[in-house]
């Protein structure tokens, strides 16, 4: 899994993941749950219990795609879930800390992808070394996963996003309210409409029905506003959660 898109916004930004997986492993449904006093709003893998991606009330969110660099060789036993590992960074107050010392020993390769607003965090693990890197959040970003999709597709379905971002210019301004509202349903059209003329590389995807995209999950933090919208693609349902930030406590 997965397909990532990061669009930024003036006091904020737009996130959309799709999930790539198999059909059994999909919920209908928004979790929430209180980790370190912050709380976290995320679908929950039925198999494992983790998740893919996740929007906190401290303003983070963070998403997670199956292998780093390249398509590696699974070699289990593992010693823990890639999903339980994106609940667990949430437990750390200081990101840089959880990239440095999390203990990822006889984990499999992953890509952990953190946002907030005025920075975005690519952290890649491929089994045997660390890979960190802040990229430009005021540009769009696109990421899909490395298991799934070699090189060659994975330039072809950033293509598909790089021509949408031609026809639909990113707000640079309060004139460019309307257009900020339009976007992330446009955004989430694309996530399910993209296509590279191949059904098992589409946004959208289906290898035989044994791995496909079983849903969409967008979160939009702006201004201090959170919303996660989660599309259920094998049930056609759809679940909406908002919140404010939850602002640090003071002591007087």
């Amino acid at each position: 899994m997965c397909t990532v898109t990061y669009l930024p916004l003036e006091a904020g930004f737009i996130l959309t993941h799709n999930r790539d997986e198999a059909p059994a492993r999909s919920p209908q449904h928004i979790s929430s749950a209180q980790i370190a006093g912050n709380t976290l709003f995320f679908p929950r893998d039925t198999k494992a219990g983790g998740t893919w991606i996740i929007a906190a009330r401290d303003g983070r969110t963070a998403c997670l795609l199956n292998g780093a660099f390249v398509k590696h060789q699974h070699l289990p036993p593992y010693r823990r879930s890639r999903g339980l590992i994106l609940l667990d960074f949430f437990e750390w107050s200081d990101s840089e800390h959880f990239f440095a010392q999390y203990d990822l020993d006889h984990i499999e390769p992953f890509t952990l992808l953190v946002f907030q607003f005025g920075r975005v965090t690519e952290f890649r693990w491929d089994g045997t070394s660390r890979c960190r890197m802040d990229l430009p959040p005021e540009q769009p970003h696109f990421w899909c996963s490395a298991t799934l999709y070699p090189a060659p597709v994975q330039a072809l379905r950033e293509q598909v996003f790089r021509n949408w971002l031609e026809s639909h210019r990113l707000p640079d301004g309060p004139s460019s309210m309307s257009s900020a509202r339009r976007l992330p349903s446009s955004i989430f059209k694309l996530h399910l409409t993209g296509s590279v003329g191949d059904p098992e590389n589409d946004y959208v995807m289906n290898r035989s029905g044994r791995v496909c995209t079983v849903s969409v999950t967008q979160v939009v933090q702006q201004n201090g506003a959170l919303r996660m919208r989660y599309f259920d693609l094998l049930e056609g349902k759809q679940n909406i959660r908002r919140s404010r930030r939850q602002l640090p406590k003071t002591v007087c």
